[in-house]
């Protein structure tokens, strides 16, 4: 039977659509290390010795007000967390298994409860990402094309397995309040691959049981899943990972021919890392991080964008800098971004669009002061600058619209024109 998304879910899509920008948050154990979420499988680290890291996990520094405080601060309007990523350890209490925060850690709280309560109280959404494979559980069997070289794992049941994410998720659903989505990945993992293509699942991912629990629970909870394909049956947004929509730069992104009608979101990082990396120093600059919240928007999506805080519980302090210059910008440029909707045309390096009824906001991308758009066939009634509304030299012929912006009013990030 097709999935009817509820009248909430609906709402709740309205709202997503229009809140343009959002914190992505991958902090576990795997944050001590300093190498990045994926330190198991990448070194290989034993199942015996990646055990002994919760038992020296206890981030005393982490204060879930304060990180609510900086997203919010950054303009941004949702919170999405990892719950439990691919090392299988969970970072909340669960019934599940004893690896978790509360039962292996000196630490012993549960940090989602706190950053749920924290997100209620400042009208911050919560969003929960949740690993669908599991280097740690032996029920993630038959294995994936990740992990397998991990020493200590055994064999188990696939079904237990799917009965562990059910039982994981209804706590995810049931003990942290209103949850405004779940964000699924991992499910590339069980694509057979002969090392050019992938083949088919080897298993199957209940998705049909998974997502109907989740509406189940909570009707208003939208559903994606990082899987790179066309939406599947039952989920709510459509995510692309360090990509652009259709954009497939990384080779293992979404093709132009699987991008759905449902909202989008594109997921980033500041620097070149998810999970806390100490010798990372790929920072993007204020202008890079503008520009992919820009040029999201352009395709009419939202921007998840990622910090991984240190294993002491705090947020580095370069990525709070660059939360700040974006906080900024939203505040003064904000009403170009927030509620849009895709403009006429697909961001270039040059130009992007956005639109709102019938105001349109160009964003003047490479500093060119004279701007061309082709076959620009809307009635302009006036074309000024966004920032301070003077009015703009333009010329609207069979040719299309061009417009002269003076030099001394071009701002070296952005500038923005309002048609």
């Amino acid at each position: 039977k097709n999935y009817e998304p509820t009248p909430e879910n609906l709402e709740a899509r309205a709202w997503f659509q229009e809140a343009k920008l959002g914190m992505f948050i991958h902090w576990g154990v795997y944050s001590i290390l300093g190498d990045g979420e994926w330190v198991m499988n990448n070194q290989n680290i034993p199942i015996s010795a990646y055990e002994k890291l919760p038992s020296f996990f206890n981030p005393i520094e982490f204060d879930a007000e304060e990180w609510v405080k900086t997203a919010k601060d950054a303009g941004m309007k949702y919170i999405t967390i990892t719950s439990r990523h691919h090392d299988g350890f969970s970072m909340f209490d669960t019934e599940a298994n004893n690896y978790d925060i509360v039962d292996s850690t000196p630490y012993k709280k549960d940090v989602l409860k706190e950053l749920a309560d924290a997100c209620h109280k400042e009208g911050i959404k919560l969003f929960f990402y949740y690993s669908l494979l599991d280097w740690h559980n032996d029920d993630y069997f038959p294995r994936g094309r990740t992990g397998t070289d991990i020493p200590g794992r055994g064999t188990g049941e696939w079904q237990k397995y799917i009965d562990f994410m059910k039982t994981q998720l209804t706590e995810l659903l049931t003990n942290y309040g209103d949850i405004a989505g779940i964000w699924f990945d991992g499910h590339w993992d069980q694509k057979e691959w002969d090392g050019k293509k992938f083949g088919k699942l080897k298993v199957d991912w209940h998705y049909d049981e998974i997502y109907k629990l989740i509406h189940e629970l909570q009707p208003q909870c939208l559903i994606g899943n990082n899987h790179h394909l066309s939406p599947i049956q039952g989920e709510d947004f459509q995510m692309f990972e360090k990509d652009l929509p259709g954009k497939n730069t990384t080779g293992f992104g979404t093709s132009e021919s699987d991008i759905g009608q449902l909202p989008f979101e594109v997921c980033e990082t500041i620097n070149g890392s998810w999970g806390f990396n100490l010798q990372d120093r790929k920072h993007k600059s204020k202008k890079e991080l503008i520009h992919y919240i820009v040029k999201a928007a352009g395709y009419g999506s939202n921007l998840l964008l990622n910090v991984g805080p240190m294993p002491n519980g705090k947020i580095q302090e370069e990525h709070k800098v660059s939360l700040k210059e974006i906080g900024g910008w939203m505040q003064e440029n904000g009403a170009t971004i927030y509620g849009t909707k895709a403009g006429p045309f697909s961001p270039t390096e040059k130009l992007a669009s956005t639109q709102k009824g019938n105001t349109l906001y160009i964003h003047v991308l490479d500093g060119n002061n004279k701007i061309f758009i082709k076959d620009f066939d809307a009635k302009v009634k006036n074309v000024q600058l966004f920032s301070d509304q003077s009015g703009l030299k333009y010329e609207l012929n069979s040719f299309g619209l061009m417009v002269e912006i003076p030099k001394d009013k071009m701002n070296n990030v952005d500038t923005i024109i309002q048609i």
